[in-house]
């Protein structure tokens, strides 16, 4: 297959939750650029209006790609209409080639603090809700034999990270999720890996960042590369693992952090 083909993803469908703003609207952009068709969803539909229209106008640093957006209001904490939705997509557009499990909430809270409604909260959207959608996709990916799963983790899940005991909780369920997934879906040429972001510029981020100079310069000197990330970084990563040049990809969680899990 040619160089410029293999990253390629036209003719492939794409499904992104949490798509609305931040990494999942970075992941959409990239996806539309590199050729698929792709689904947000979301909770807020005029967030998920206005993403659309923008990712398809190709406002996008004036590049224009070859795919196109679509969105659909979905909360995924409401299990019991993920499979609906599934259904609704393929009956509307086609069956889905790839899913990013981008949705997620934290909580940023001593564990001693920590209610069972508020860990249970987390671990809902988080982390059942990414099973129940993974579930209902994989179904029809393993029966078409072909999918690829990816899951959004957090460096939460690689080390102790204060006051974030049921986020990282959630983010090592993932984790542990992605491996026995691997390995029960590659026989149907399904894969399933995770991105692990690391300090990346977004709205929600800088708020965090902005309101705790010492965390934001602690987590600096930690990154060998010395600045945090774009939103894109997390994008391009996302496209290179739904593509043909990641076929032989399946189990893993890559990190996308300037080092920041290696730094010290």
């Amino acid at each position: 297959m040619a160089t410029n083909l293999i990253f390629s993803l036209e003719n492939k469908r794409a499904l992104i939750t949490g798509g609305g703003s931040g990494l999942g609207l970075a992941t959409a952009r990239c996806m539309v650029l590199s050729g698929a068709e792709v689904i947000i969803t979301g909770r807020r539909e005029e967030s998920l209006r206005e993403a659309v229209a923008e990712l398809n106008a190709g406002q996008m640093d004036g590049q224009n790609g070859t795919g196109k957006a679509r969105y659909i209001v979905n909360d995924v904490s409401k299990l019991d209409g993920l499979d609906e939705l599934v259904d609704q997509i393929g009956s509307e557009f086609g069956p889905i080639d790839c899913l990013v499990n981008n949705a997620g909430i934290n909580l940023k809270k001593p564990a001693l603090d920590v209610t069972d409604a508020d860990f249970d909260r987390i671990i809902q959207t988080n982390l059942s809700a990414v099973f129940a959608l993974t579930r209902a996709c994989a179904r029809q990916m393993v029966a078409r034999k072909q999918g690829s799963i990816i899951m959004i983790s957090s460096m939460a899940a690689y080390y102790g990270i204060d006051r974030v005991v049921a986020y990282a909780a959630s983010k090592a369920g993932v984790e542990g999720m992605v491996r026995v997934l691997a390995s029960e879906f590659s026989p149907h040429n399904v894969r399933v890996n995770a991105l692990a972001p690391g300090f990346i510029k977004t709205a929600m981020s800088a708020a965090a960042m902005n309101s705790d100079p010492d965390r934001r310069d602690r987590a600096l000197r930690r990154t060998p590369m010395g600045d945090f990330g774009h939103p894109d970084d997390v994008g391009w990563t996302a496209v290179f693992l739904a593509s043909d040049a990641a076929r032989y990809i399946t189990g893993v969680s890559l990190p996308v952090d300037g080092g920041n899990s290696i730094g010290f």
